[in-house]
């Protein structure tokens, strides 16, 4: 039986739902997970069949059965969504497939949708780029029900935008529901991105700016992977924990954060061979 740990946050990994939506619960079960993030179809496909609804009677059946709540549950949306894109088709096309990915995760009784925030490809201005994020947000909400739509920080490679708190700030003081608004942090794309997290004066000095600029409030998750790339290179290549250049230092302070409570801290190493053992070294930093 999966059991909460640290002020009820939820460890878990990205985990495959190959074979059919309703294998995630029971592929997170297997490493140990008390929560998991997931696609609902294909993260390189614009399009999927909709989720029938034996997959989604089967998926929440398994939730049931291996006790996920759907608050330890963070789905993210396709790679090929650019809410921000400087052309008006790709905005479009990108916002339908963002509001079905919404609908998807409504159908499946969960709470969260991560997602990039977008990229300007260097034709337009990062503030342009954050403006048409806001305007598809704010449409996406207008179309949709109770999903909360989570902002990823990005690294800041090519032309991302979102690898300033500033930018998330922006975004979500813009947003007209902001009860449906939040964040996640990816501890390798805050290190890539200049915030250093490797002591615990580092640490504390971006958590504190994070809370001053964004807000804990807006906190829904985070990402806990160490870095290949080097701290302020804007380069976005996550590795094992411990085996990067942050090292076990942040994800020991993480554990222990009390403002850092209820939320999916979620996995996305390199080798998901040793998720399992990963899992039981962020529960054993707990209180140590």
């Amino acid at each position: 039986m999966n059991i909460m740990f640290n002020k009820n946050n939820f460890i878990g990994a990205h985990i495959s739902s190959s074979g059919g939506i309703w294998n995630a619960p029971i592929n997170a079960n297997a490493i140990g997970a008390t929560g998991f993030a997931l696609f609902t179809k294909s993260q390189l496909q614009w399009s999927s069949k909709p989720l029938d609804q034996k997959s989604i009677n089967l998926f929440k059946n398994n939730m049931e059965k291996f006790n996920f709540v759907p608050e330890a549950v963070l789905p993210h949306d396709s790679y090929l969504i650019n809410l921000g894109s400087p052309e008006l088709e790709s905005r479009e096309k990108s916002l339908a497939s963002f509001i079905d990915e919404v609908e998807r995760v409504y159908s499946l009784g969960l709470k969260y949708l991560n997602f990039h925030p977008g990229s300007h490809l260097n034709k337009i201005s990062e503030e342009e780029s954050l403006n048409y994020i806001i305007e598809n947000l704010n449409k996406a909400l207008e179309k949709t029900n109770d999903v909360i739509f989570v902002i990823e920080n990005t690294a800041g490679q090519g032309s991302n935008v979102g690898y300033r708190f500033e930018h998330l700030e922006y975004i979500i003081n813009n947003i007209n529901d902001k009860n449906r608004i939040g964040v996640c942090l990816d501890t390798a794309h805050l290190f890539a991105s200049g915030y250093d997290i490797r002591t615990k004066i580092d640490y504390e000095k971006t958590m504190n700016e994070f809370e001053k600029i964004v807000g804990f409030k807006y906190l829904k998750g985070m990402h806990i992977n160490d870095s290949k790339a080097k701290f302020n290179s804007r380069v976005d290549r996550h590795q094992s924990l411990g085996l990067g250049e942050i090292g076990f230092e942040p994800f020991k302070l993480i554990m222990n954060d009390s403002r850092i409570s209820g939320i999916p801290l979620i996995l996305e190493t390199i080798n998901e061979t040793i998720w399992s053992q990963e899992i039981e070294l962020l529960k054993s930093f707990i209180n140590n």
